[in-house]
């Protein structure tokens, strides 16, 4: 069982098992824990809708709403 399986249970039987997973999938990327581009650690949370802050160093930075990289697959 992958961590977070259960993120998706609150859609019940609605929407589609593949629009699930999709939300499923993106959901685990933003609220994973990331690696800092300012200090290297993995410290970086999302903050709101395209921000996100390093706890370690406070670098606060505007990046993709789902994740601080460029895309998602």
């Amino acid at each position: 069982m992958r961590a977070g399986k259960g993120m998706t249970k609150r859609f019940g039987a609605r929407y589609g098992s593949r629009l699930r997973k999709k939300v499923e999938e993106i959901e685990l990327e933003q609220r994973a824990i990331h690696v800092c581009s300012s200090c290297g650690r993995r410290a970086v949370r999302r903050v709101s809708v395209g921000v996100w802050q390093c706890r370690k160093c406070g670098y606060k930075f505007a990046a993709g709403a789902w994740s601080p990289r460029a895309s998602i697959k």
